[in-house]
């Protein structure tokens, strides 16, 4: 190991002399307590780095001892369930080993390298495999099988392969190509895991939130933007989203988080229940905390760790969820990394590389083949919530994520304040995997496109009359204008507004919101038509429809479609007598 000394210390960024033989992204053990630092900047002897851990009371002259190795995190049985830091280092196995509080410069593995699991072979001696090919599995937790994968550089005939039984991570279970392989892996973060090729997303990833699924959705393998100031209810939607998205794993970073809103994820998601298997959540879960009060450098490392074993579970075929809270905070750490460099400053004083950096950890997003003779489908979908200063979307972070991900969905303070939630603004919201699900939606439930269409325009129209409404008052509107505002504030509180808290309204199935949305619209089609034929407006309102409509959401899942059938028949019968009686009043006036 290549030995360098301290010159300079500029909080989390030191450099060192006599670094020869050093490469970019090398981890050294920095001073006496071996603090974990990695090489981001080299010429000739000297490297520049950005050290993990707290770097108070060290000088210089101190001793740096190159790893030769990039930051790698360790994949295998046993993550699933665990809480990790910004590193990959186990909290709850750093909590028994010193204590509540982390010390500086302790080194556990990631994995529990003690614990046994129980190993079923899938191959035989003397088989052929590719990398990526299913050696053989372990049942991680109840709601997760883990596939014991080939690793991508070792391929050739399988020359040793263990009977089925207990064996931990650390033990060879298969010799390929003369490698041994173990049931665990060491990848580095900043690679991106190879895959056969990439796919276009062609479903929806289905999170049970109605304004997401219906108006702007994600596809699996798709990437999203959830931009929002301070109480817009960022966090609850990143929360909504791990307990009911269509995902078979979630992977939740917190990312330069507030204390107390990380020990919120820390103390609330052992305890949620899985709505697919009724056991916890955490048993398909994985968490990476990293605090706001932890050292800068940390936060970047977050972001990579949680993404490396995001594609760990991809390339296995599964379907996985990244949560990121907040990629602000994560730009912050480049922004005071690059200032210590004395760095020529981007806008807003933030790195000219925010750009690329940003693309690099969203584009490792996806629907792929994975490698391997199976063709196994796998995608990684990354939702990264961004915390611009004052609720400014025209900051940099914002405005470069927005080039890359694909939705937006824009919080608004002005709906969080009026107590509707989630506050996502449909007139500045997008998705542009519309095209890419249509297909998926017209299968599952009927013409998504057009209902979806007919409610943006309700929605835009009504936009457009408030303006009028504010100067002139609703009494100076057609009585057309007047119908298309009732239908629009049936939209927004009947059909977007949903309660995260209650049992039946915190998720919607993709058929309840279909047809909830086809009842609201009929419902206006009939009005109109009433309208045309001369029943008055004010009758129309007075129908009990609107309270019958405003009570399906609540409806549990099972008796909804007896209750709508039941709202339709109302609708028909209420309207129809309506215009009977319109008929015979005319038909005497004449």
């Amino acid at each position: 190991m290549e030995k360098g000394k301290i010159t300079k210390i500029s909080g989390p960024v030191i450099i060192a002399n006599g670094m020869r033989g050093a490469k970019m992204y090398d981890v050294v053990k920095v001073g006496k307590e071996k603090l974990i630092g990695e090489i981001i900047q080299l010429y000739k002897d000297t490297a520049t780095i950005q050290v993990y851990e707290e770097t108070s009371g060290i000088g210089p002259g101190e001793e740096v001892i190159n790893t030769g190795s990039p930051l790698t995190v360790e994949i295998g049985p046993g993550l699933i369930g665990s809480t990790l830091d910004g590193i990959g280092r186990p909290l709850y196995s750093i909590k028994n080993k010193v204590g509540a509080f982390i010390t500086r410069g302790i080194e556990v593995p990631t994995l529990d390298q003690k614990k046994k699991w129980d190993f079923k072979p899938l191959v035989k001696k003397g088989q052929n495999v590719k990398s990526g090919d299913v050696l053989g599995t372990v049942q991680e937790t109840p709601a997760v099988l883990h596939k014991v994968l080939v690793p991508p550089e070792v391929s050739g005939k399988v020359e040793k392969i263990v009977s089925k039984g207990k064996y931990t991570v650390s033990e060879t279970i298969a010799v390929v190509g003369k490698k041994e392989v173990k049931m665990s892996q060491h990848w580095p973060v900043r690679d991106p895991r190879p895959v056969k090729r990439k796919l276009d997303p062609n479903a929806p990833l289905i999170t049970g939130q109605r304004v997401i699924d219906t108006f702007f959705p994600i596809a699996k393998g798709g990437t999203a933007a959830v931009p929002g100031p301070f109480g817009a209810g960022k966090t609850v939607i990143q929360h909504q989203l791990a307990k009911w998205a269509d995902a078979d794993i979630i992977v939740f970073i917190g990312c330069g988080e507030r204390g107390n809103e990380m020990t919120d994820v820390l103390m609330e998601f052992p305890e949620l229940k899985d709505p697919k298997t009724g056991r916890p959540l955490m048993e398909r879960t994985i968490l990476v905390a990293n605090t706001s009060n932890m050292p800068v450098a940390a936060r970047e490392a977050s972001i990579y760790t949680g993404i490396t074993i995001a594609e760990y579970y991809r390339d296995m075929g599964y379907n996985v969820a990244l949560m990121a809270d907040s990629t602000s905070r994560w730009a912050e750490a480049l922004r005071e990394v690059s200032s210590r460099l004395e760095e020529m400053p981007g806008e807003e004083g933030y790195p000219a590389y925010l750009a690329p950096r940003l693309a690099a950890f969203y584009e490792r997003a996806g629907l792929v083949e994975t490698i391997g003779s199976e063709d196994r489908i796998g995608s990684v979908s990354v939702i990264g919530a961004v915390s611009p200063p004052g609720g400014d979307f025209s900051e940099p972070v914002t405005q470069n994520t927005l080039r890359i991900a694909k939705v937006f969905w824009a919080l608004d303070a002005d709906l969080a304040n009026r107590r509707h939630f989630p506050s996502i603004n449909w007139l500045t919201s997008y998705s542009l995997y519309e095209d890419s699900v249509k297909d998926w939606w017209q299968e599952k439930v009927g013409d998504w496109a057009k209902l979806r269409v007919k409610a943006m325009t309700i929605l835009e129209r009504e936009s457009e009359l408030q303006e009028i409404v504010r100067l002139v008052g609703p009494g100076a509107l057609p009585p057309e204008d007047k119908l298309l505002l009732e239908t629009a504030r049936a939209l927004r509180e009947d059909f977007l507004q949903q309660n995260a808290f209650h049992e039946t309204d915190t998720y919607t199935s993709v058929e309840k919101q279909f047809n909830l949305l086809d009842i609201i619209l009929k419902t206006n089609d009939k009005y109109l038509e009433a309208l045309k034929a001369g029943v008055p407006l004010e009758e129309l309102v007075k129908l009990p429809i609107k309270t019958e409509i405003a009570q399906l959401k609540y409806v549990e899942e099972k008796k909804f479609g007896k209750e709508l059938s039941k709202v339709r028949e109302d609708l028909k019968n209420k309207v129809n007598m309506l215009l009977k009686r319109e008929k015979i009043v005319k038909g005497g006036n004449e």
